[in-house]
């Protein structure tokens, strides 16, 4: 692609606060930096996904658990189809009992989007920022001291924050977005069969409430990422070391780590090329979110958005038979709006 076109691209999506486009020069400027270590990680970002720090606080074994009570009354997964994203999330998520079953005052939330990538919203690789910005606002509406937003990419950090479109979205809407540190990560005994003592970005540990906000898309090893393959992105060191035994490493996460609320984004589904993509040909609109308490229903049920059923793959019919939730979304409670 042409450098100019590269650039009108970047900043299209990238914006001061008051709402004026950055000027070219002064982009460049500041992305400058970034543009050369993307280089030199080849575009694949491996030089960051696995690197090691040496500076980990070690914490005792835990199980960082975040989740409501099951209500009887509810459905633990519902779904809303609507060209408004924000419309769609909203509706999906009043059904499953409204933001304030999920968020209290004065609590300390942390989102966790898909920010794996240097990808633009419409290459569908990362987490639509609309929904994300929308998720902050309302919990802040909600009453929520503090909205932290925040993942362990594996291009370079700074570029996609910036490209992904999240990081604009998410501080517009007053989260307080945090590109991880070295210093930032302490070594928890995960109590897994392939995870055991690893290194966690403390963010997603050090908080009163986790919303994880996956897109739906194909994953070349887990053959679709989700919501329990998108935790691989609160791992610090090498995550390649999992690769080899991919399907019980995210059961062990999963087992781990227990959102409070899974948002499902199948706004735009990636259906070839995952994890990292690039061709918009790859990628149809769907239009549709999901909201769920159960991550292996919403895992479940977001599948059929790439022609997969739940039990063929491997790590949702893992996770259904070590108890962590229900593949048969419909016996879980499931309820849909369609609008």
């Amino acid at each position: 692609m042409h450098q100019d076109k590269k650039d009108r691209i970047l900043l299209k999506i990238h914006r001061h606060p008051n709402g004026g486009a950055m000027k070219r020069r002064e982009f460049i400027k500041k992305t400058g930096q970034a543009l050369g270590l993307a280089v030199v990680t080849g575009g694949t970002g491996l030089l960051f996904h696995n690197r090691e720090s040496v500076a980990y606080q070690q914490l005792s074994s835990k199980t960082a658990s975040f989740i409501v009570p099951v209500n009887p009354g509810l459905p633990q997964l519902t779904l809303s189809a609507s060209e408004d994203h924000i419309k769609a999330l909203n509706a999906t998520l009043d059904a499953i009992g409204g933001i304030t079953r999920f968020v209290k005052k004065g609590e300390k939330i942390t989102i966790k989007p898909n920010v794996g990538w240097d990808r633009t919203p419409e290459q569908g690789a990362n987490t639509n920022p609309i929904l994300v910005g929308e998720m902050v606002r309302l919990c802040l509406e909600a009453g929520a001291a503090e909205v932290i937003v925040t993942d362990v990419t594996c291009n370079y950090a700074p570029r996609c924050f910036l490209r992904s479109g999240i990081q604009e979205a998410a501080e517009a809407a007053g989260a307080r977005v945090i590109l991880p540190r070295d210093e930032d990560y302490v070594k928890i005994d995960l109590g897994g069969e392939m995870l055991t003592v690893w290194p966690v970005l403390k963010h997603f540990v050090e908080t009163d409430r986790l919303i994880n906000m996956p897109i739906v898309k194909h994953h070349s090893l887990s053959r679709c990422t989700i919501g329990m393959k998108n935790l691989y992105g609160i791992l610090g060191g090498r995550r390649n070391q999992l690769h080899q035994q991919i399907d019980q490493s995210i059961v062990d996460l999963a087992n781990f780590c227990r959102p409070t609320l899974t948002v499902v984004d199948a706004t735009r589904v990636m259906h070839r090329g995952g994890p990292t993509g690039g061709s918009l040909d790859d990628v149809t609109i769907e239009n549709t979110v999901m909201c769920a308490t159960d991550q292996v229903a919403a895992d479940a049920r977001a599948a059929e958005f790439l022609a997969m059923e739940a039990a063929q793959v491997g790590h949702i019919a893992l996770a259904h038979k070590s108890g962590l939730g229900e593949i048969d979304y419909k016996a879980a409670g499931y309820k849909e709006i369609i609008s």
